[in-house]
């Protein structure tokens, strides 16, 4: 997921050494010329950077009605399977962890909205897994990225991170319900509502100054803050931990929770949404894959990526695995540019992530205690550059930016994005037949037209 960091180009390449060692060998760390130590420091640059989601995640997903403290586990153990995995396979500075974005839609559109138990959707999103492992096998990928047009790729994402920004904001209470302009800002007056404006000033600020660890540093900085900060009930924003540190928990109440019998008895009314995380799944790790091994320099000489299928293939794996854990969509995080500025250039630098997740372990106490004014501006920096796909289109053919408009207000003023995705698939084919451009009009997307259509007739009868 995610979208934190954009690539700039990687460091000059030291002077190749002779291969000594079993780690050398296994990792090709002369060839990429690297060093052990140097991607170890790598690996903590690129844990730094995406840590947020430790906590982030189970803030999120607890609204489902999910265990918080389970959630914390079950993101760390997804993040170091996959993580672990992307170095063992694709040798490949990738760190992998569940996904910002989907785990929004897995709670607030899934579960929230359609009523889904939390149990169907995460066998809804291991059954997605399964199919992108599949495509990941394939040659049916490239067709994939080639079919889908740029409009409604984007659109989505641009929905996705407008849909992250409100859900943080309401979340904190900075915005709230008003019985004349439906939505407002909430009193300044209150507490909470000011840490959380003192966190939308300074968290873009940390960002765009480049501080280390920004998101991470923030979401801490504000958590400290909310102990001296009153809340609701007479109690503070940030609650005193239980302990500092302690052994790790098991994720109990979520792991292998999924109920599949569900999924398949709901397949029509789930569809919109497999296609969903499938698409969401696929685009972000293809851009992930394109910016990392850019940043590295690691693209073969015809511009193709190393061990494409084996990033592919582990992405999907994780995230059929995540689920059993308890987490949302797994994917690889473009925080990962963060190591590679450091000078990772190999897999060893996603096995020290794994490494530093397992340590998070530890800390479960802390993470809980984590409140939603301290991730609402990190969340709102998420949204925000997942809508940074809109500068690659030109906003004066209608054809391209009336879908995409569509997809984003309807989603958020609707607050479902399975209304956004409709809307704007249905209006992208209406418009490109209309101005004679229907050849133009891949049959994916009408198959995803005639989907939402029956997706629309099948919920005006249940709801």
């Amino acid at each position: 997921m995610n979208e934190m960091t954009k690539p700039q180009a990687a460091s000059a390449e030291p002077e190749p050494r002779a291969a000594t060692g079993l780690l050398d060998r296994a990792f090709r760390l002369t060839e990429r010329g690297t060093s052990v130590g140097r991607e170890m420091m790598a690996g903590a640059t690129t844990f730094a950077a995406m840590a947020y989601i430790i906590a982030v995640n189970p803030a999120i997903m607890s609204n489902a009605g999910m265990d918080r403290a389970d959630l914390v586990s079950a993101t760390a153990l997804a993040a170091i399977f996959g993580s672990v995995m992307m170095g063992l396979w694709a040798n490949l500075p990738l760190a992998v962890a569940p996904a910002m974005g989907s785990n929004v839609i897995f709670t607030y559109v899934i579960v929230k909205q359609m009523g889904m138990p939390w149990q169907g959707a995460l066998a809804m999103v291991a059954f997605t897994g399964v199919l992108f492992l599949i495509l990941s096998l394939s040659k049916l990928r490239e067709k994939v990225a080639k079919d889908v047009p740029e409009a409604l790729k984007i659109g989505i994402q641009a929905a996705v991170g407008t849909l992250i920004v409100f859900i943080a904001l309401r979340g904190a209470g900075f915005v709230v319900q008003n019985p004349s302009t439906y939505i407002a800002m909430g009193s300044l007056r209150s507490p909470p509502v000011l840490l959380t404006l003192f966190g939308l000033l300074l968290t873009p600020v940390l960002v765009v100054r480049r501080v280390p660890a920004a998101l991470i540093l923030s979401i801490v900085l504000l958590t400290v803050i909310g102990f001296f900060v009153p809340g609701a009930n007479g109690k503070m924003v940030t609650s005193m931990p239980s302990a500092i540190m302690s052994w790790p928990r098991w994720p109990t109440s979520t792991f292998m929770a999924l109920d599949v019998g569900y999924l398949f008895s709901h397949f029509v009314v789930a569809l919109p949404l497999l296609f969903y995380f499938l698409c969401a799944e696929f685009f972000s790790t293809l851009g992930t894959l394109i910016g990392v091994t850019g940043a590295a320099n690691l693209r073969k000489p015809d511009g193709s990526i190393p061990n494409a299928t084996a990033a592919f293939a582990t992405d999907a794996t994780a995230s059929i695995v995540g689920p059993l854990f308890g987490a949302s969509v797994v994917t690889a995080y473009i925080e990962s540019i963060t190591g590679v500025q450091a000078g990772g250039r190999t897999g060893l630098t996603s096995l020290t992530v794994a490494g530093f997740f397992f340590l998070a372990l530890f800390f479960w106490p802390i993470f809980v205690i984590i409140p939603s004014q301290a991730t609402a501006p990190a969340l709102v920096l998420v949204g925000v550059l997942m809508m940074q796909g809109l500068a690659r289109i030109d906003m004066t053919d209608l054809g391209n930016a009336i879908p995409i408009v569509l997809t984003l207000l309807v989603t958020v003023l609707t607050n479902n994005l399975i209304n956004g995705m409709a809307l704007g698939t249905l209006s992208y084919i209406a418009l490109e037949v209309t101005i004679g451009r229907r050849s133009r009009i891949p049959a994916m997307v009408w198959g995803l037209g005639v989907v939402f259509i029956a997706y629309a007739i099948v919920t005006a009868q249940i709801f």
